[in-house]
């Protein structure tokens, strides 16, 4: 048994009213702080913690390989498996982290750590920090395995400290993979959605919402596809833009075989 779905005449054509109804809605505005917030955010955080652990990983150490993949293991992580872990983790009251914080005296919100709207952005952040952070690792890792040993040496004969010769050879030659990383980074962060949908949903009262989740709940809880199809091009000229800036300023250094 079939069944066919007609469609009246489309008549009344709305030009760029979708696309102006998307880019004067406090939500979506608010979503795309929020996805901003977290393009910085991941940068900012994993930047100097990936390149710490990476420089700390590099060295012979007694259960380096344990080490690498119990860091690498949370991005190998379906986001799926992942979200429903750090939920249970979270639940107030009875999660695992609000009764170790209640066990060593302390207070843990009341509304929880997604529930709130002042922290579940933060709470997001960190989740996120935790699950991509093991990219950043072996991204680092692999550029660090490219630093010629000679380097090392001719330093340490000049009587360079170790901060000096991080600052001075290491740094700069792993530059091209910390532009690499730093550029799927941002790209990762403006498309997310499968996390923070498993985690919040977009709420608490659109306190974690991004662009991708703005336009799947247009279109599919409010059937609103005009609005949903503007908020996707929008999103992707966003995307685009963002990318595209990124190569002229930063990744053209590579290009131009500059460190």
């Amino acid at each position: 048994m079939r069944c066919v779905f007609e469609t009246g005449p489309m008549v009344d054509f709305v030009g760029l009213a979708n696309y102006v109804s998307v880019l004067t809605d406090d939500v979506f505005v608010g979503s795309l702080v929020n996805n901003l917030v977290i393009v910085v955010g991941s940068i900012l955080i994993q930047l100097p913690l990936g390149l710490a652990i990476a420089l700390l990983l590099n060295r012979r150490m007694w259960g380096q390989s344990a080490l690498r993949t119990i860091i690498f293991v949370p991005y190998v992580l379906a986001e799926v498996v992942a979200g429903v872990i750090w939920f249970q983790l979270l639940q107030p009251q009875y999660g695992v982290l609000d009764t170790l914080l209640t066990a060593v005296g302390l207070t843990p919100p009341e509304q929880g750590w997604l529930g709130d709207p002042d922290l579940a952005l933060w709470t997001v952040l960190a989740i996120l920090t935790w699950k991509y952070l093991g990219l950043a690792v072996i991204l680092f890792l692999a550029g660090l395995q490219g630093v010629p040993d000679e380097l090392y040496e001719a330093a340490q004969l000049d009587g360079a400290s170790w901060w000096q010769v991080q600052r001075k050879i290491t740094i700069p030659l792993l530059g091209p993979t910390i532009r690499t990383w730093g550029f799927l980074s941002m790209i990762g962060s403006l498309q997310l959605f499968d996390m923070v949908w498993i985690l919040t949903k977009g709420g608490p009262a659109n306190a974690t919402s991004t662009m991708a989740i703005y336009l799947v709940n247009e279109g599919t809880r409010s059937a609103n596809f005009g609005i949903a199809g503007a908020a996707s091009v929008i999103l992707f000229l966003i995307a685009l833009v963002m990318a595209v800036l990124y190569q002229r300023l930063i990744l053209r250094r590579d290009a131009q075989g500059v460190a």
